[in-house]
């Protein structure tokens, strides 16, 4: 069939949308019409180190969108059903087997080589084949093909802006306080960068009644940041000793925090500022050059977290519930683009003018 994608044709290159052709569903597959996709700095990222014999590459893994048509093999959803999209697994090795699909043994597979998992590709444009699949779904297209363990069904009535970031930034954000750190109500927690993810565990962490700081360079950010309920933010750009604006404004050694940033500095002032044996998440993608002194002195404990460590089967339709119930106002940090200005709205990310844009389709 004749669709729309976002194509990125060389490294590092512009989103420019194309037609293209799509193969119709094999029996394991989800054919889904595309209503609107978020835009995560995964997507920005990795376009610019995507290797060039994978281009032309299809990028995008926060979709939402209809279930078309469904394989014979398929029995999780139907045509007409409305579905959030999320991370690939293969649902049968000892991570997944244990209930963590987010470590699943065939992540990169199925997620990060541009193919599917036998190295074929479902799309493909005048020049011959365009590389796609992109955590299982490539979502920056007006149709897709899913598999079930990344599609999951929500309710018809969601706001398809809402719906989108849910699989990823959202689910990442919220699952690192929920699933990972645990916090005790009452206990305190220092968020470091305050993006979707940030504001996603934000707005988590003060609903588990955490005592939250915030610290980020952007003003404005730092005022959302507390109108969602964080009771201090610190900016860093204002601070010669950023652990020291940190414990003043937290009245103490935090007890956990997030980074995520992936930036060693950033990631370094975490560190100093935690209590002794205290938490941190490494949320963020970066190449981090910490001191490890601090860490084994005062007995720190380091989480590497993917996908805030949540199943998306279970974890997406909880999220929408929560947002339904007005408990997670997701959509404080959503900004709308039409899907032809996509280049536009990477470009607001890259630069921080909007917290999360989402196409809208």
């Amino acid at each position: 069939m004749r669709i729309q994608a976002a194509v990125v044709e060389t490294q590092g290159g512009p989103f420019t949308v194309r037609d293209l052709d799509l193969e119709g569903p094999r029996p394991e597959e989800i054919l889904v019409r595309i209503t609107a996709a978020g835009i995560c700095h995964t997507d920005l990222s990795m376009r610019q180190i995507w290797p060039e014999q994978r281009l032309p590459m299809v990028f995008g893994h926060e979709g939402t969108g209809v279930v078309e048509a469904v394989g014979e093999a398929v029995t999780a959803v139907r045509p007409g059903d409305t579905v959030c999209l999320s991370y690939r697994s293969c649902g049968a090795c000892p991570q997944c087997d244990a209930g963590a699909p987010a470590y699943c043994l065939s992540a990169g597979a199925l997620n990060a080589a541009g193919t599917r998992a036998d190295g074929s590709t479902p799309l493909a444009g005048q020049g011959g084949p365009v590389f796609g699949s992109f955590f299982g779904q490539s979502s920056f297209a007006t149709y897709v093909l899913t598999d079930e363990s990344n599609t999951v069904k929500v309710p018809a009535d969601l706001p398809p802006a809402v719906a989108a970031p849910l699989g990823c930034s959202v689910q990442t954000g919220v699952g690192t306080v929920t699933n990972v750190l645990r916090p005790e109500a009452g206990t305190s927690l220092v968020v470091f960068g305050a993006g979707s993810v940030g504001l996603s565990a934000v707005m988590a962490a003060v609903a588990a009644g955490c005592h939250v700081t915030v610290v980020e360079p952007l003003a404005a950010r730092r005022a959302l940041a507390e109108e969602l309920g964080a009771t201090a933010s610190v900016d860093p750009a204002a601070s010669e000793d950023v652990a020291a604006a940190v414990r003043a404004a937290n009245d103490g050694d935090p007890d956990h925090a997030i980074d995520t940033t992936g930036r060693p500095s950033v990631i370094s002032h975490a560190i100093a500022s935690l209590r002794r044996r205290g938490e941190l998440a490494l949320v963020g993608i970066g190449t981090a050059d910490f001191p490890t002194l601090p860490v084994m002195t005062k007995g720190l404990r380091l989480h590497g977290v993917t996908e805030g460590d949540a199943d998306p089967a279970t974890a997406v339709p909880q999220l929408a519930a929560l947002y339904q119930e007005g408990k997670l106002p997701i959509d404080r940090l959503i900004t709308r683009f039409p899907f032809a200005d996509i280049e536009k709205a990477a470009r607001a990310a890259a630069t921080g003018q909007v917290i999360k844009p989402v196409l809208i389709f």
